[in-house]
């Protein structure tokens, strides 16, 4: 028997999120969407990415976008893993 979590059966654990939003979001957000890593697209968009503690806590800051009246494109959990993907890997701004 193993003693690793397993994300996809234990609820407690984080999960990992990709919330993809039009237009670009300064990096003064980042503290308005609780740390989540801000991603500029070259096409326009932003991604916000990182670890959401429950379904609560997801439903609170599609609540705030929804609130600055942001056009959301996508929601995207992301395997553990796979943020390392090239696809997925982050773009801040400096």
């Amino acid at each position: 028997m193993s003693n690793k979590l397993d994300p996809k059966t234990d609820l407690s654990q984080p999960m990992i999120y990709q919330i993809r939003l039009q237009g670009h979001l300064g990096r003064q957000w980042a503290d308005w969407f609780q740390g989540l890593t801000i991603t500029l697209e070259d096409n326009g968009d932003t991604v916000l990415t990182g670890a959401v503690v429950d379904q609560a806590a997801l439903h609170g800051l599609l609540r705030k976008i929804r609130d600055l009246g942001i056009l959301l494109l996508s929601v995207n959990r992301v395997e553990l893993g796979q943020a390392d993907a090239p696809d997925v890997m982050q773009k801040n701004e400096t």
